[in-house]
């Protein structure tokens, strides 16, 4: 299932001066490629589909009230793939209830003991995610595949830097992206020989060129779809920061097919600041607020009506870019790719289509305005 990608060239542009200014020609935006499409539940992975959000509950797994309470959460977010944590026996046991309840996909994370993946298996999980790093070796590799081929379920091989296996770490002088990527692909090779193929694959660290050299590799050599993400972000808006460079990384690649922002915290936070990577990139179908960082030209309460606006484009469902400018500098001719939006002047705005201007109303019903012609369609 070998692929790869545009191979690597050089843009050049010609500059004022005479001389020429060269690029790689990779840094820029690359089409999403189609990767081989992966099953899990009712939902496609790779294939073309839509990129999938994933988060994992953070509550013990035993805590039935707490893991309800989670999943209704994340599922009201828009959470695609829920994945839990399974550690004995007794947990796979409940997690037949889990599997029941859910509406989405869940993922039974296996650290150390792959018998606790055949009982999850057996549980109907949609997806078995094992660590090559701490499973035990190859025997034990290939009882998770039978296993998963019983119950038609998926198999994630999701190596991260902190468990590689020690022989890697030696052949490579560390925990690198090569030592990821080989760790990965050699567990591919083992599935493969099962006749499996429900495949996604992850290389994850928690720091931000190693993940994305890895998963550049692996992409190079592999058409299986890649999970992406951190190991761990941090906190806070830090975390956000550094899962939206690493994502957003990849995904400007064309790498990339479902994701995790790995966030410190209520798991349910992971959400809005995966839906804010997937917008920024035009890789949703939901409506993105775009809006001036405002200077002395802006005579308005431009915050006010950003935050009415984008309040109001929560609840619609179409892939469209919004505007809010706070002066003429930032108007319309600024904003001329946005479907619509809206620019202040004085007491008075213009609500703009695509560059057009269609209307001039006063300054305090400019958010009412752009939310109604948001609301009809137009």
């Amino acid at each position: 299932m070998c692929h790869t990608y545009p191979a690597r060239g050089v843009l050049r542009f010609s500059q004022k001066n005479g001389s020429t200014m060269t690029i790689p020609s990779d840094i820029i935006f690359q089409e999403r490629a189609v990767s081989k499409a992966a099953r899990v539940g009712g939902l496609r992975i790779g294939g073309g589909a839509p990129v999938s959000i994933q988060s994992m509950l953070s509550c013990d797994t035993l805590d039935k009230e707490k893991v309800f309470a989670q999943i209704d959460a994340l599922e009201a977010a828009g959470c695609d793939i829920i994945r839990l944590a399974v550690e004995n026996k007794e947990q796979t046991e409940i997690c037949h209830e889990y599997v029941g309840y859910a509406k989405v996909p869940l993922v039974a994370d296996i650290q150390f003991d792959y018998r606790l993946a055949l009982l999850s298996a057996d549980a109907g999980f949609a997806k078995i995610r094992f660590n090559p790093g701490n499973i035990g070796g190859e025997k034990n590799v290939r009882e998770i595949v039978r296993a998963c081929l019983a119950n038609g379920t998926a198999i994630r091989i999701g190596v991260n830097a902190g468990s590689l296996d020690r022989e890697l770490i030696k052949k490579y002088g560390g925990r690198t992206a090569e030592a990821l990527a080989e760790s990965v692909l050699s567990s591919v090779l083992i599935l493969e020989n099962e006749g499996f193929d429900n495949i996604v694959l992850s290389a994850k660290s928690s720091d931000i060129r190693t993940m994305v050299d890895a998963n550049r590799i692996i992409a190079e050599k592999c058409a299986y779809p890649l999970h992406i993400g951190l190991t761990e972000s941090g906190y806070g808006e830090a975390g956000m920061t550094a899962s939206a460079i690493a994502v957003g990384s990849l995904l400007l690649y064309g790498i990339g097919d479902t994701i995790r922002v790995s966030l410190t915290g209520e798991p349910v936070r992971e959400m809005a600041a995966a839906r804010h990577i997937l917008d920024a990139l035009g890789l949703s179908d939901r409506c993105r607020v775009v809006s001036c960082p405002t200077c002395s030209r802006c005579k308005c309460d431009l915050l006010s009506a950003v935050e009415e606006v984008s309040a109001a484009a929560q609840g619609i469902k179409r892939k469209m870019k919004v505007a809010i400018m706070g002066c003429a500098v930032n108007g319309p001719g600024e904003a001329a790719d946005a479907d619509c939006g809206a620019a202040f002047g004085g007491d008075n705005a213009v609500i703009f289509k695509k560059g057009r201007i269609v209307k001039s109303v006063a300054a305090e019903n400019a958010a009412a305005a752009l939310i109604e012609l948001l609301k009809n369609g137009e």
